[in-house]
């Protein structure tokens, strides 16, 4: 145990508390620490961030509206910038899974905060000054759904932007780069690769939109309904003006106060839709990267048909081996999303009557879904999908000697007997020109040149064709 002169004793309306000597919070925010030793991780940075920047313009306009010195003012504003900037996150020691409401992350901001005003010879109290016209209860919400909208905005959409041209770049540079396509995880009609990267660049382009159409929602701010939605102690236009504040202070367009204070309280939909988004995100992502996987796979026994990038060695007993670490780290990151949108989506049903209390765990889940997500899409952009390298020569091959290149002769001889032709092509190991030409179609049926013109791996692309 600590000795005593390492503490100081800090008082709430409980009475008093032993708090680390160096330490800017304050007895509520230590109370929370000893009762919450559960997972040793606390809030993400976006939401300390945003914290901060609420605590700005709450104060901005609690000055602006004559409730609060100009003095005061600007002590707090100057201690929430430093909060916002990221040089206080280890003064926020509070696990993410505390009280529902963030009561307790809360108080460690206001706590912070007047530390810091007094270290600057400027008295403030938490509650009274720092936390004047708010609640834990719309200002937690509001710094959540303003941390999602900015990570989404600054962070996902330019990450995902990033690994959508890598994707199309490759479906242009690899167009006419024909491969067998396959079905079921059999051989199928001939696609090219650059047909397989398009819809690859298509699901994340798809994400994108679907994420961005989540924002109306997730902008909506609950500030200024205080307790319960109803504004109690907050002045009248109080929460339009903080918005307008958050607007300035971050260059959020899609920041609004919310159309119902009640709904924006007692229900987290916004942040549930906003989770859905990412875990759709999350199952293109894990398309992309198994099925990048399974063409890389060899590369003797595998597919083999590209060559993925060599970034580590990929075995600690067999030399020279090397794995696909960043489809499988993709892979992962996406398993994660899934499980966090669960927990969101659980969270999220948790609400009783005029508040969620499942917030802190919510906001941690959906923070963390787009921090990893755009994390591991630039990465893979960068360090997998960029140094992909095909092997056109196997792919077309592979094409040919596909069965299923066997369809185009269905209108000149007939489903049936192209069946037959394919069976016959198997069974001998021959190819399917040569099953034709063996089985006597050719030039009964059709020509050796219309033969020939049918079973053009690339025409069964589709390339040219109008759809």
């Amino acid at each position: 145990m600590a000795d005593q002169t390492e503490f100081r004793i800090e008082h709430d309306t409980m009475g008093e508390v032993r708090v680390p000597v160096d330490a800017l919070w304050r007895a509520q925010t230590q109370r929370a620490v000893e009762n919450f030793p559960v997972s040793g991780s606390g809030l993400e940075r976006a939401q300390i961030r945003a914290l901060g920047l609420l605590k700005s313009a709450c104060a901005i306009v609690n000055g602006r509206l004559g409730l609060l010195d100009r003095v005061k003012v600007d002590a707090i504003v100057a201690a929430a910038g430093r909060i916002a900037e990221g040089e206080l996150d280890e003064h926020f020691p509070v696990d993410v899974f505390q009280t529902g409401s963030g009561t307790s992350s809360n108080m460690n901001t206001n706590e912070v905060i007047a530390s810091l005003c007094a270290a600057e010879g400027v008295t403030v109290h938490p509650n009274d000054d720092v936390n004047m016209s708010q609640s834990s209860n719309d200002t937690f919400p509001t710094a959540t759904h303003v941390a999602a909208t900015e990570v989404v905005i600054a962070d996902l959409v330019p990450a995902l932007g990033t690994l959508a041209e890598s994707l199309e770049a490759k479906a242009e540079q690899w167009r006419e780069v024909v491969k067998p396509g396959r079905t079921h995880l059999m051989d199928a009609v001939p696609v090219t690769l650059g047909q397989e990267f398009a819809g690859f660049a298509r699901q994340i382009r798809a994400g994108i939109e679907r994420v961005c159409g989540t924002l109306p929602r997730v902008g909506e701010l609950p500030i200024g309904g205080t307790a319960a939605g109803t504004g109690l102690n907050a002045p009248d236009g109080f929460g339009s003006a903080v918005v307008e504040e958050l607007r300035s202070l971050t260059g959020l367009e899609d920041l609004r106060l919310a159309v119902d204070p009640f709904e924006a309280q007692s229900a987290r939909d916004g942040l549930v839709e906003l989770s859905g988004a990412l875990r759709t995100i999350a199952v293109s992502l894990t398309k992309i990267a198994n099925d990048i996987r399974w063409m890389g796979s060899g590369p003797m026994t595998g597919l083999s048909e590209v060559h993925l990038p060599d970034l580590q060695p990929g075995s600690s007993i067999m030399p020279g081996k090397v794995n696909p670490v960043l489809c499988e780290t993709v892979a992962q990151v996406a398993a994660q999303v899934v499980g966090n949108d669960a927990a969101v989506a659980w969270a999220g049903a948790s609400g009783a009557f005029e508040l969620n209390t499942a917030i802190p765990v919510m906001a941690r889940n959906v923070l963390e879904s787009v921090r990893i997500l755009a994390n591991s899409s630039t990465l893979f952009a960068e360090r997998c999908i960029d140094g992909i390298e095909p092997d056109a020569d196997r792919m077309r091959r592979l094409a040919e000697s596909s069965p299923s290149i066997v369809t185009p002769l269905n209108s000149a001889i007939g489903y049936e007997e192209a069946a037959r032709v394919a069976k016959h092509a198997l069974a001998e190991e021959i190819t399917i020109r040569e099953a034709v030409i063996a089985l006597g179609f050719v030039p009964d049926a059709l020509s050796e040149d219309e033969l020939d013109r049918r079973l053009d791996v690339l025409g069964m692309t589709g390339l040219d064709r109008e759809r």
